[in-house]
């Protein structure tokens, strides 16, 4: 989601890393949950805003080496009204901030997330990345 040049990021913590990743917000569907379900679920739980979903943008995946997890990322343009909030009953998600689209490259870590988002952003027509390496871990809490 972006207003006024600015991308909608989280902040999460992970049990396996020191800092919190910044990343677009999102997750997993739960069990018998469709997609769009489970993105308006994530974006509700992670910034307190009811989305409106649009077209899929592009997917990436990535392979994580240190843990067997294949990762498949399908990134959705959103649209919302509102001010986004952290969370108070998610431990997980510790900020929740618009990022100016120049600052992007420094904030998201992982490749897998930043470089897809950045190539969308700069109008690449490409709807497909592969990573087979993740170059990052992430251990999840549940």
């Amino acid at each position: 989601m972006q207003r006024d040049g600015a991308v909608l990021l989280v902040a999460s913590r992970y049990p396996n890393l020191p800092e919190a990743l910044w990343h677009l917000p999102g997750g997993r569907p739960t069990r018998e949950e469709l997609l769009g379900a489970a993105l308006e679920r994530e974006y509700r739980e992670e910034t307190g805003l009811a989305v409106a979903i649009g077209p899929l943008l592009y997917a990436s995946e990535s392979f994580d080496g240190a843990t067997g997890t294949h990762v498949l990322n399908l990134t959705f343009e959103v649209h919302a009204d509102g001010t986004p909030r952290i969370p108070q009953s998610d431990a997980h998600v510790v900020d929740v901030a618009w990022v100016p689209r120049d600052e992007l490259a420094a904030r998201i870590r992982a490749r897998v997330v930043r470089e897809p988002l950045l190539a969308a952003l700069s109008g690449d027509p490409r709807r497909y990345f592969a990573f087979p390496e993740a170059g990052i871990s992430v251990q999840f809490a549940d």
